[in-house]
């Protein structure tokens, strides 16, 4: 059995953007990316002079993602531009990304997030967890409606990123798809 995806959002769980703004958390660095690194289309309307963007990036979940029993993909409206700003600071690889499309920020009638419904196409029915910020209740069902196979779906605080118990609910659930399912 192939390994299941971890779907990786940056804004929230690996940069904390909401912790006080004068408080970089400890084991943290910082880093600046230039607000007009992304396509024109991307920046219409908004002047090209406007302050880098500060991100906030621990290296240390890097080494703990690459130690779970995943296969990382970014889910990030960063998309591509996450390999080449986000990876090399937590010493990851060029990793594939979801492709958000048409999607990118549509909100939705149902209430579900816009990330959802192209996350459960993405991963084809494979196990998968995703970690991220802004996912609720509406996801969950949408995802268990949707979805062949496993999905936990891992909300992390935008105040404190990642933390240790968030690496083991996501080991925890990666072992527990090894695990034979009882049947009664």
């Amino acid at each position: 059995m192939s390994r299941p995806l971890l779907f990786l959002d940056v804004d929230g769980p690996l940069n904390p953007y909401a912790a006080q703004p004068e408080r970089r958390p400890d084991g943290y660095t910082t880093l600046r990316v230039p607000q007009d690194s992304g396509t024109p289309s991307e920046h219409a309307g908004l002047s090209a002079r406007r302050r880098p963007l500060r991100v906030w990036l621990n290296s240390e979940h890097g080494r703990a993602m690459l130690r779970l029993n995943y296969e990382l993909c970014w889910a990030t409206t960063w998309m591509d531009d996450a390999n080449r700003w986000i990876a090399p600071v937590l010493g990851l690889p060029e990793l594939p990304f979801v492709d958000f499309g048409d999607a990118l920020f549509q909100e939705r009638p149902d209430g579900v997030h816009w990330k959802t419904g192209p996350l459960v196409d993405y991963a084809g029915g494979r196990p998968f967890a995703w970690v991220d910020d802004e996912q609720s209740g509406l996801d969950d069902v949408y995802v268990a409606a949707h979805h062949e196979g496993p999905g936990l779906l891992h909300h992390v605080n935008p105040r404190i990123g990642l933390r240790e118990d968030d690496f083991r609910t996501l080991a925890d659930f990666a072992r527990s798809l090894d695990t034979p399912q009882a049947t009664g």
